[in-house]
């Protein structure tokens, strides 16, 4: 056989190269993109009255002998019928009454699973170490726009984000410490910043022209201080803190706009004696507001991987008790993930319990970003290692996997049908 002619060599080669630049662009391109899951449905079986609760419980700052990813090894995975029980939940109303309510299950064969542990060896503290990474957002001109309006405070003392008009998602330990509903609980209440106070004779009163306009240039001002996958490293050190000094403004103490609770809704899997070692996986509450506030929501997302997205970041914003009443957002990498908890580097202090992790990815088949909460910060926990009583201290997440997606879905909308894909 003779040699090819350059004329046809040359097509062959440009079209072997395109076809290579067009699989490594869609790859990359999928990374950045919201995966779709197929969610299972999660049905109510009966609901019977149980008498009201105590009250009795006071709030831990710190959780302790929880059994974390390395103790949750050795605890065989649980079945179906496991699952059903730790789904099913309590409601407690603002008059005190509580129910309980079984639940069945239904498609959870059909949903992808992802595998049991991606494991990492580093671990880190989390007690602020080094340079503060935290940013306080202390200007209403960014703490009551989004992302950051969606973040709320707890009466209880921790913090929460807005997850629909009227829901809100938080830590079940916020609520509940395993064994009664926590003093407060009975009166609860959610704190939303306003974007603006009434002001004396001299100023503004209610109505007045800069009612909730964005100004020109805001959004992008917004995108520079939540540091979306820009500067900064994974763990934020070094130009951190110069960034920090320069972000935090003040422009007057913030200032609660308080809405009382309508109903909370917490799963028997965080109860004691019920789901044994894995009762850290169910460390999340919904809480139903009386009066829908005037803000945007943040919608919820699935995701098989954090440690394997291209920046491997979350962001997370609460109300750290070191701050009192300033909004404090921080981004970090995450250490380790198994299906049900994140160990994670961010630097946080008691208060920002129970705010939402999300992530920012682009919508299946279009351009632009989406922000997803796909964890609640369950804060800092001495964690059972290996089962054996060793215990150390990490930042632990709960993870929003597609039967929790499902459940809150439930909570939210009274039917888990309205999200069967995620």
């Amino acid at each position: 056989m003779g040699p090819i002619p350059l004329c046809i060599l040359l097509p062959v080669t440009v079209l072997t190269t395109v076809v290579a630049v067009t699989a490594e662009e869609n790859t990359i391109d999928n990374q950045y993109t919201w995966p779709q899951w197929k969610v299972p449905l999660v049905r109510k079986r009966r609901t019977v009255n149980l008498s009201s609760p105590s009250f009795a419980a006071h709030p831990q700052l710190e959780l302790s002998g929880t059994c974390g990813i390395e103790c949750q090894r050795h605890i065989p995975s649980p079945s179906l019928n496991d699952l059903e029980q730790f789904l099913s939940y309590e409601t407690v109303y603002e008059n005190g009454t509580r129910t309980y309510t079984s639940v069945s299950v239904h498609g959870l064969n059909e949903v992808t699973v992802w595998s049991r542990n991606t494991s990492s060896r580093s671990r880190h503290k989390r007690e602020v170490y080094g340079t503060d990474t935290r940013f306080t957002i202390a200007d209403k001109q960014y703490s009551t726009k989004y992302p950051f309006s969606t973040s709320v405070k707890i009466s209880t003392g921790c913090s929460g984000v807005l997850v629909s008009p009227k829901h809100v998602l938080t830590a079940a330990h916020c609520i509940h410490d395993g064994k009664d509903y926590l003093d407060g609980v009975q009166k609860l209440r959610v704190g939303i910043l306003k974007e603006k106070s009434r002001r004396g004779k001299g100023g503004k009163g209610k109505g007045g022209k800069e009612r909730g306009k964005r100004r020109k240039g805001d959004k992008g001002k917004e995108e520079g201080l939540e540091m979306e996958e820009k500067g900064g490293r994974g763990r934020g050190r070094g130009k951190g803190k110069k960034i920090r000094s320069r972000r935090s403004v003040d422009s007057g103490k913030p200032s609660f706009k308080w809405t009382r609770v309508k109903k909370t809704q917490v799963p028997k899997g965080w109860f004691k004696g019920v789901s044994d070692g894995l009762a850290a996986d169910y460390d999340y509450a919904v809480l139903e507001l009386k009066r829908a506030p005037k803000v945007n929501h943040m919608d919820l997302g699935v995701i098989p991987s954090v440690k394997k997205l291209p920046a491997g970041r979350i962001h997370f914003s609460g109300f750290d008790d070191d701050r009192p009443d300033n909004l404090v957002y921080r981004f970090c990498s995450v250490s380790e993930e198994s299906n049900d908890l994140l160990y994670q580097y961010c630097d946080a202090k008691p208060g920002s319990s129970g705010s939402g992790v999300y992530i920012r990815l682009k919508e299946p088949g279009k351009k632009k970003w989406k922000r997803k909460i796909i964890g609640v910060f369950s804060g800092h926990q001495w964690v059972d290692v290996n089962g054996d009583g060793m215990q150390q201290d990490y930042n632990v997440a709960v993870r929003i996997t597609p039967l929790k997606y499902a459940q809150i879905c439930y909570w939210v909308h009274g039917d888990s049908s309205e999200c069967q894909v995620a």
